[in-house]
């Protein structure tokens, strides 16, 4: 069989189940750690709730996922998860979901094992968003589940290092109100509301430009050139304002 015809044949079936997402829609991602429970607490034992090392890890591989080819103007990671904004002119792959979750993924993977040492995965989704509003709410979402996980991981572990099984722990928290949960803290001497913003709130990365020295030889004078590097903030708005940042990168 002559290889074209080959080729056109099979083309159809590997293309089959391809989706893309259509150029009038906002495109965000979100990754998942795989296994990140086991990994975090049984074979690394990173300290609980909250781990800077792990932070950190996760603060690079965000980083990594926005300087691998795609526009992305904004990241958010909190516990083992991050979200991706695209620019509304992003078109890598034709916006074709099965590229994008596959090398997202991909590269997550391979940025996060290389600073672990060791094997680590994560999955991806990718999530059309009709209008800037769903997009706000969808970063106000995630932001609000990183308060809600971490009030709940606080809580968890302070009843876990007083010797409560799983189980009961679990049983312990279920159902009980944020101001349950806040008492609960407080009686141990833990006053959530000063710990630090990334465990409430987790952490935003974006591009910025700033001015740097140079040097120009010819002219033997010194320069200032603009540069783009990205910025982490460990301290995020909330609310109202925190919706308008996220707009700020849309307009």
């Amino acid at each position: 069989m002559i290889f074209e015809e080959l080729d056109k044949k099979m083309r159809i079936y590997e293309e089959s189940l391809d989706q893309s997402i259509l150029p009038d829609l906002y495109m965000a991602a979100r990754l998942d750690g795989r296994s990140f429970t086991r990994l975090t607490k049984e074979i690394c034992q990173f300290e609980a709730p909250f781990d800077i090392r792990f932070r950190d890890l996760m603060i690079q591989t965000t980083k990594a996922l926005m300087e691998c080819g795609f526009r992305i103007v904004y990241g958010f990671t909190e516990s083992d998860e991050i979200s991706l904004l695209f620019s509304p002119d992003d078109n890598t792959f034709g916006r074709k979901v099965r590229k994008i979750n596959s090398t997202l993924a991909g590269e997550a993977s391979a940025a996060f094992s290389l600073g672990l040492g060791r094997s680590a995965t994560f999955d991806c989704r990718v999530i059309p968003l009709p209008t800037i509003d769903r997009v706000v709410d969808y970063f106000r979402w995630r932001q609000e589940d990183a308060h809600r996980n971490s009030l709940n991981a606080h809580c968890y572990w302070v009843l876990r290092k007083e010797g409560m099984s799983i189980q009961t722990a679990t049983n312990e928290l279920e159902g009980k109100s944020v101001s349950y949960k806040n008492e609960l803290l407080f009686s141990r001497g833990i006053n959530y509301d000063k710990l630090p913003a990334w465990q409430k709130r987790g952490i935003g990365l974006w591009k910025e430009n700033y001015e740097k020295e140079g040097y120009d030889p010819i002219k033997n004078i010194s320069v200032k050139a603009v540069r783009t590097r990205t910025a982490v903030c460990e301290d995020l708005p909330m609310g109202d304002e925190y919706a308008d940042m996220i707009r700020s990168f849309l307009i």
